[in-house]
């Protein structure tokens, strides 16, 4: 379904239209998303002020919304955010950090995704099943079970809500309730460096900005982040310097990298 020349070739149209990725995400991570969207060749924008922003995601490629750090006017930015983005058919990522953990969380993720309608949903493997309503409970944004377990749970969330889901883990499942893909890259030290989640989440809104086939891009967006990590992490000592290898890769990242490196079913 995806092969390494379109991988390239994705990430080369990326680099070269410079999509703008108007981001209200959390506190922890708006640094390393901001650098991960530049370093892939993306314009990141951060604004969640409720005064602007319509404006902002109307001059938008992609809106992605992640709740990691929530509070009531954040989740009122989001949904008018959402409302515009929908209206003009632009393309929304919802990111739902640490849905089930709390009644808020749960409850904010099911009004995002009634009232704005995204079109991809990335979360980890508990996240997923928490967004199903399987009896589960996280443990803070943190997974409990690993992401094959919640395939079901994925399709049939993709079919409810007519969204790209994808579940992050050792193995990234993606699916559309039609299509399916798994892919294999990464590395494990990856979880030791925090947002690498969120920043999976804003690289797939530099790629469904391009305004093609959603789930093709999401499935190539997830390739090159597991890629690229993969990569930064053999030339890494440890989370440290892997979060600047793993910039430098994606910055770098070539067609003869991406042949060598990229696994998927």
């Amino acid at each position: 379904m995806i092969n390494t020349k379109l991988l390239f070739e994705e990430l080369s149209q990326v680099r070269e239209k410079s999509p703008l990725v108007h981001n209200i995400t959390n506190y922890v991570v708006m640094n390393n998303t901001a650098n991960a969207l530049l370093s892939i060749g993306a314009s990141p924008v951060m604004a969640h002020a409720i005064n602007e922003v319509e404006d902002m995601v109307s001059i938008a490629s992609a809106l992605v919304i992640n709740m990691g750090t929530l509070s009531d006017e954040w989740v009122e930015a989001m949904i008018i955010a959402g409302k515009k983005a929908t209206e003009k058919g632009i393309p929304i990522v919802f990111d739902p950090v640490g849905v089930g953990a709390t009644q808020y969380r749960t409850q904010t993720a099911q009004k995002i995704i009634n009232e704005c309608k995204p079109n991809v949903i990335r979360g980890n493997a508990s996240e997923i099943l928490a967004l199903s309503n399987a009896n589960i409970s996280t443990k803070g944004v943190d997974s409990t079970v690993s992401s094959n377990v919640a395939f079901d749970s994925a399709r049939e969330l993709a079919k409810l809500t007519k969204a790209v889901v994808v579940i992050s883990g050792e193995t990234d499942y993606l699916t559309d309730g039609e299509r399916d893909v798994n892919i294999k890259n990464g590395n494990p030290m990856m979880t030791k460096v925090t947002g690498m989640g969120c920043t999976a989440t804003a690289i797939i809104g530099a790629f469904v900005g391009l305004g093609k086939d959603l789930f093709i891009s999401t499935a190539c967006a997830m390739a090159v982040m597991g890629i690229s990590g993969e990569i930064a992490a053999q030339k890494s000592v440890g989370p440290g310097s892997l979060q600047m290898n793993f910039l430098d890769t994606l910055y770098k990242l070539s067609e003869a990298e991406i042949a060598n490196t990229f696994r998927d079913e």
